[in-house]
């Protein structure tokens, strides 16, 4: 075992009181010494920890052993050091921005498209009668995506719910969704199911759990990451690099952010493009008073910004009240 572990999860299950939840689990995750990122809300958590892989069997343990929590699919992947700089857990209105908060007409826990196993979906995938549909945004799927699936332009999941009139051609297919570790498709399956297609599944724990289970073939080029780390190789039977830099047009894998803070696209660029425009996207962003010290990575640490009192949660109010 690695020293180090690196957990995607995500857990569609309601969470009374989230808002006061994601606070202590805050305090829970740093007694532990793990950092990562978490989204709590209403209807669930989604989160990416990365620690000590003492530290990581603990945090399973205790979420498993929660009935909220019990089903929970871990992806664990060894790593040579934490993904993350430090621990946030924040609530926020959904765990994964979709703008379908009614959950009337979106609720995973209650409808949504069936499971395949990834082995299941190696057998599936080239039939035939089958779609095989990537619910991610353009700057994943530019990345890498299953070869042959049909991808959508969309800078954001929130983005998706637009798009469904442009697969009405496919209501007579079997669709099978899919995205990193599952939780986008929870809901995009949902939302095809409401709007009226019938044979609907996804792809059970993403693009990871298909990489460890069946080992990712026909997976073309990387899989975008939401951690330091930003893209991992995920085909160990027949890879390819499918995406290519921006500013020369060169294949190459990698993706940083325009060190120009306020650009801070996303975006492909290979190594020596990167020197040369000094990690940004242009020469314009190269020349940007602001532009960040680029060191071979694109990836920049947020810088904690100062609390604005009105935007503080109810729970930090009342502990603060108490205090006083």
């Amino acid at each position: 075992m690695s020293k180090y572990q690196t957990l995607l999860y995500y857990c569609y299950s309601a969470i009374e009181n989230a808002e006061e939840f994601a606070a202590d689990h805050l305090k829970f995750c740093k007694s532990l010494d793990l950092v990562g990122r978490i989204i709590v809300a209403d209807e669930g958590l989604n989160g990416t920890v990365s620690g000590p892989a003492e530290s990581c069997k603990i945090y399973m343990d205790t979420l498993h052993a929660d009935p909220r929590f019990a089903k929970i699919d871990f992806k664990v992947d060894d790593v040579e050091e934490p993904s993350f700089i430090k621990m946030h857990c924040r609530y926020k209105s959904e765990i994964v921005h979709s703008g379908l908060r009614d959950p009337q007409i979106i609720n995973p826990e209650k409808k949504t498209g069936k499971y395949v196993e990834p082995k299941e979906f190696l057998e599936l995938k080239d039939q035939e009668d089958v779609v095989i549909l990537d619910v991610r945004s353009n700057y994943e799927h530019s990345l890498g995506k299953f070869k042959n699936a049909v991808t959508l332009d969309i800078d954001n999941f929130r983005d998706f719910p637009a798009k469904i009139n442009e697969l009405a051609k496919y209501k007579d297919k079997k669709i099978v969704t899919y995205c990193t570790g599952g939780i986008k498709c929870e809901k995009a399956s949902a939302l095809l199911l409401h709007e009226g297609f019938t044979d609907v599944y996804q792809l059970h724990g993403g693009i990871i759990k298909y990489g460890k289970e069946a080992g990712g073939e026909d997976f073309e080029g990387k899989c975008y990451v939401f951690d330091n780390r930003v893209a991992v190789d995920v085909n160990a039977v027949n890879p390819v690099v499918i995406s290519a830099c921006r500013n020369c047009g060169n294949t190459t894998p990698k993706m940083i952010n325009c060190a120009n803070p306020e650009c801070n696209e996303h975006f492909t660029q290979c190594d020596e493009c990167g020197w040369k425009l000094d990690g940004c996207c242009s020469e314009q962003c190269k020349s940007h008073p602001r532009k960040r010290v680029y060191d071979g990575t694109g990836y920049y640490v947020k810088v904690p910004q100062p609390v604005n009192i009105t935007k503080k949660s109810k729970f930090s109010l009342r502990t603060e009240a108490t205090a006083e």
